[in-house]
C-alpha cells in the first residue's frame, strides 16, 4: 500500500512539474486571417496578451494597445489581441468584420489572433494556462472581463497581469517592457 502511495504521489508530482513547466511558447494559435501560429515565433520578446471586444466601453483601448505597440515594438516587445465574445456578447463579428473594425477604427497593426473563449468550458487551452496557477505555476488570474492583459517574458513564462479597466500605458506595464 505503501508504495501505491509514492507511485501515485509521484506521478502527480512529475504532472505538476510538466504542467508548470509548459510555457507560452508551447502553444500554437490561429491567426485571424486563418493561418497557423506558433507562439515559439514570439521567443526573446515580451507578450502583453490582451482578449478584446470591439463593442465594450473598453473597446478605446485599442488605441492605447496600439501606441504602445508601435512606441516598443523594436525593443523586443508584442502585443497580441484575442478577440473573445465572453462578455456580454460585446465580439460578435466574424474574424473578417473584427480584422475590418480594428484597422479602420483603430489602425491596428499589432497581431490579432482569430475569435476564442476566455472563459467557461469551451475556453481556449492558452487561456486555460494563463488563469490557472496549475498550469502557470505563478497564479490564478480568471479573465475579469474584456481588455485583460497577460505579461509574458522573452522565454514564454507567466510574468502577471492586468486588470481590464487599467490602461495598457499604466506604469504597470510600461516598467515591465522597459526593464
Amino acid at each position: 500500500m505503501k508504495k501505491i502511495c509514492l507511485m501515485v504521489l509521484s506521478v502527480l508530482f512529475a504532472f505538476t512539474l510538466s504542467a508548470q513547466n509548459k510555457t507560452f511558447h508551447d502553444f500554437t494559435v490561429q491567426t485571424i486571417d486563418g493561418k497557423e501560429f506558433p507562439l515559439s515565433q514570439l521567443k526573446g520578446k515580451k507578450v502583453l496578451v490582451v482578449n478584446v471586444a470591439s463593442k465594450c466601453g473598453l473597446t478605446p483601448q485599442y488605441a492605447q494597445l496600439e501606441e504602445l505597440y508601435r512606441t516598443y515594438k523594436d525593443q523586443n516587445f508584442v502585443v497580441v489581441g484575442f478577440p473573445a465574445n465572453n462578455f456580454n456578447e460585446q465580439e460578435p463579428g466574424s474574424n473578417e468584420e473584427i480584422a475590418s473594425f480594428c484597422s479602420s477604427n483603430y489602425d491596428v497593426t499589432f497581431p490579432m489572433m482569430a475569435k476564442i473563449s476566455v472563459k467557461g468550458e469551451d475556453r481556449h487551452p492558452l487561456y486555460e494556462w494563463l488563469t490557472e496557477k496549475a498550469q502557470n505555476g505563478k497564479e490564478d488570474a480568471s479573465v475579469q472581463w474584456n481588455f485583460q492583459k497577460f505579461m509574458i517574458d522573452e522565454e514564454g513564462n507567466w510574468v502577471g497581469f492586468v486588470a481590464p479597466k487599467e490602461s495598457p500605458m499604466s506604469d504597470k506595464i510600461v516598467n515591465w517592457i522597459k526593464n
